[in-house]
């Protein structure tokens, strides 16, 4: 297809031969866009931005805009989109809003018709976002984690690799690796069948079913649980989830549903 005749390029963005602009694209600034991407029709590309080789963007996507921060002023900013990845009708992701640093996205993420990614926020390679749901600032959000339909996640929130959030669920706390949530946005359980298809090995399954057991369904304290839980730990995928709680956190750790304790 090429370029078509209604698209507009930016004389200063950079955007290689093999892609394929839809009508009507707009490529607006220094956009640098790599070998074999298709940009469907309507699709915005906006300043410092640069999009990795072999992505789709689909009809009337918008990357790269200023943030939605009431303290963002005109500071030179980035927007970075990994290799490998869909990005479908309406999706916006915009670049950050504190000066020099960039709102990421990683490669092979698939991100479904509105949802949204915001300034600062940071997504790892093969996220899933389901359509309408909502990052807000600044989120951290772990490789193959999936974030269910129109679920909204709270600015500063961490969300660890292979989370599985709950459709509709408000997300206003950090959610360990490998769990999943309820539509409350509470901790369910692990995520097994996430573990299972990602081939994550028996050994380390079982073994983060214990330390979530320590964790989350002791009478300790959560310096304590994690404090044995870290002694413990022996696999790798033992070790990642118990070192998420050492990170600082800004918003906190997510509680186990209280539903799920009332039952056990």
């Amino acid at each position: 297809m090429g370029i078509h005749p209604t698209a507009y390029v930016h004389p200063d963005a950079d955007v290689h031969p093999s892609c394929d602009l839809g009508p009507h694209v707009v490529i607006d600034g220094p956009v640098r866009i790599g070998a074999g991407c298709r940009l469907g029709p309507g699709v915005i590309v906006l300043g410092d931005t640069e999009i990795g080789a072999g992505c789709s963007l689909h009809s009337h996507a918008v990357i790269g805009d200023v943030p939605q921060d009431h303290k963002y002023h005109g500071a030179t900013t980035f927007c970075r989109i990994g290799s490998g990845c869909v990005i479908r009708e309406g999706v916006t992701v915009h670049r950050a809003c504190v000066e020099n640093a960039a709102t990421v996205v990683g490669d092979r993420c698939y991100l479904m018709t509105n949802s949204h990614v915001a300034h600062d926020c940071v997504l790892a390679d093969d996220v899933t976002l389901v359509s309408g749901a909502l990052l807000g600032g600044h989120v951290q959000v772990g490789s193959r984690t999936i974030i269910s339909g129109n679920a909204g996640v709270h600015q500063f929130v961490r969300i660890g690799e292979l989370a599985m959030i709950g459709a509709v669920a408000m997300i206003s706390q950090d959610v360990p690796p490998f769990t999943l949530t309820n539509h409350a946005g509470e901790i369910a359980g692990l995520n097994s069948i996430g573990l299972l298809r990602a081939g994550v090995s028996a050994e380390e399954r079982q073994e983060i079913k214990a330390l979530f057991k320590i964790i989350y369904r002791t009478a300790m304290t959560l310096d304590r649980a994690v404090d044995l839980a870290t002694e413990l730990a022996v696999t790798e995928a033992g070790r990642r989830f118990v070192q998420f709680f050492d990170h600082e956190s800004r918003r906190g750790i997510r509680k186990f549903s209280t539903a799920r304790k009332a039952a056990a």
